[in-house]
């Protein structure tokens, strides 16, 4: 899978592990940044990470920062991206299963690298589900749905 990947300074790394370990597990990934600790504006590398997966670029996106809630608050300013902020697999696997979300946001200062890579691969190895689901998911991008 083509695999998106962005953070802020706080989780450079767990981007750069999560990273590594998904080129093990044989995906493509595209390492949107920043390369160094030195501070930046998370919404940049939000809009970066949107774009990518919006144009096909990415199939999907992983989004990090501090607490994951600015840079998920960035990513979903795109209207087609629905990105997810979780902590645990299940809500990972949710985001997948109900709501087809193409990115998932992780806060670094919260999650730790094992459950960050639990709830990657939750979010990677769960197909969207359909059915009624699919109705509600289009109205997050045209509400007049």
């Amino acid at each position: 899978m083509r695999i998106a990947i962005a953070s802020d300074h706080a989780a450079i790394a767990l981007k750069a592990e999560l990273r590594e370990w998904l080129i093990e597990q044989g995906h493509e990934v595209a390492d949107l940044g920043p390369e160094t600790p030195d501070s930046v504006d998370y919404p940049d590398y939000g809009y970066r990470l949107a774009s990518v997966v919006a144009d096909g670029t990415a199939e999907r996106g992983i989004a990090l920062c501090g607490s994951g809630i600015g840079i998920s608050i960035s990513v979903n300013r795109h209207p087609e991206l629905r990105c997810a902020l979780v902590s645990e697999p299940l809500s990972a696997a949710l985001a997948r299963e109900h709501n087809d979300a193409n990115c998932i946001a992780l806060g670094a200062r919260l999650t730790g690298s094992d459950m960050a890579k639990a709830c990657v691969t939750a979010f990677l190895e769960t197909e969207f589900a359909g059915g009624r689901h699919q109705r509600r998911v289009d109205k997050l991008s045209n509400p007049s749905c």
